[in-house]
């Protein structure tokens, strides 16, 4: 696999954003947007009028919606820039330094970021389609919600912490798809497989949680590890007894058999089963 997708769906107005570009590149080039010194405004401006400024410094440039298609910036020092937004498509960042930059929802389709310092980068909801990262540094770079982040970019684990950061905040379809990117990377990590499977629990997809745990149970079986498969295994029957008690006290309280609150006492009790073998 060469990449792995890590959001769903492009915006479908991706092209409107770049409607009031030209009146912000105007107000970059008179220096009331662009925060840089002024010694470095020439920069700004050669860059703005012929998308060609290799080795320049534009240092805290402020380029917010920049269409930027294809520019030649190579080696340039973009410490701290906003580039958020902006259209970034076939650009040349090879060697450039972009330590601490902004760029949120950039569309970095094809550009060359080869030895790119990337340090600390906010790339969140970026768009990487065909960008080539190869030495790039991205120690501390945010790649939440990225779209189509290379496979060699991303670790299993970092997905797993993203997933269970989206279950704690209540978000379990999004859990799942980073579980499931986690999985695509590396198909015998049984914590993905668990952190899924309480996903699923919560969103009612009761076949498919015991799947996974059962699933999880069997690469923990494979490897040795006894404590996990008896955990993972735990984990899926306590699954299964919570479905089966709420069945049974929701027959029950249609025939009148136990009072209105049961019904939360019995999925209270599951959760607290399950609370020592989620990971979130």
């Amino acid at each position: 696999m060469d990449h792995a997708k890590f959001a769903l769906n492009l915006p479908s107005r991706w092209g409107s954003r770049w409607g009031s570009a030209g009146a912000i590149a105007l107000l970059c080039s008179l220096g009331t947007v662009a925060p840089v010194a002024a010694q470095n405004l020439q920069h700004l401006q050669q860059l703005l009028s012929t998308q060609d400024c290799p080795q320049c410094d534009l240092r805290n440039a402020g380029l917010v919606h920049s269409r930027l298609a294809g520019a030649n910036l190579q080696g340039t020092n973009l410490v701290r820039a906003n580039l958020s937004q902006s259209d970034l498509v076939g650009a040349d960042f090879s060697g450039a330094n972009l330590t601490g930059a902004s760029l949120v929802g950039a569309d970095l389709t094809g550009a060359n970021l080869r030895g790119a310092n990337l340090t600390g980068a906010d790339l969140r909801g970026a768009y990487l389609t065909g960008a080539q990262l190869d030495g790039a540094t991205l120690t501390n770079a945010n790649l939440r919600g990225a779209y189509d982040v290379p496979s060699t970019v991303v670790t299993p684990n970092d997905l797993l912490a993203w997933a269970n950061d989206e279950a704690q905040q209540g978000n379990y379809e999004g859990a799942v798809s980073y579980y499931t990117d986690a999985i695509v990377l590396d198909s015998q990590f049984p914590l993905a497989y668990l952190g899924r499977a309480a996903a699923y629990n919560r969103m009612g997809e009761t076949d498919r949680a015991v799947a996974d745990a059962e699933r999880a149970a069997e690469i923990y079986f494979a490897a040795g590890n006894q404590e996990g498969y008896e955990t993972a295994n735990f984990f899926a029957s306590a699954i299964v007894a919570e479905e089966e008690a709420f069945q049974e006290a929701r027959e029950r309280q249609r025939r009148g058999d136990l009072g209105g609150n049961i019904l939360n006492v019995i999925t209270g009790i599951g959760s607290l089963l399950l609370q020592g073998v989620l990971p979130f």
